[in-house]
């Protein structure tokens, strides 16, 4: 499997949608996990107020990121296969 990075510009109203999407998300994805693997994703905050993310998943194919996203009613804007990783510093921990 390849690693990509999956864009979703405005595709949720508010954290309540998100998480409705992210649970039908890992629905779907393990129901084929060699076929696709939700790695993480970044929540962005909208200039029209919504939000979007950025996700990192690992898959067989850009076509299967599509066919997960049709069947969990995900957006997909821009599908980018990863060419290399760089780690300068890990992912902050969030402080809740």
């Amino acid at each position: 499997m390849d690693t990509y990075v999956i864009l979703r510009r405005d595709g949720w109203r508010d954290g309540d949608e998100l998480r409705a999407a992210a649970e039908r998300s890992t629905i779907e994805g393990d129901r084929v996990p060699d076929d696709i693997r939700w790695i993480r994703s970044y929540v962005l905050g909208e200039a029209a107020g919504g939000l979007g993310t950025v996700c990192i998943y690992q898959a067989s194919s850009p076509e299967a990121i599509r066919k997960h996203a049709a069947a969990a009613g995900l957006p997909v804007d821009e599908i980018i296969k990863v060419a290399d990783t760089v780690v300068v510093r890990p992912d902050p921990v969030a402080v809740v």
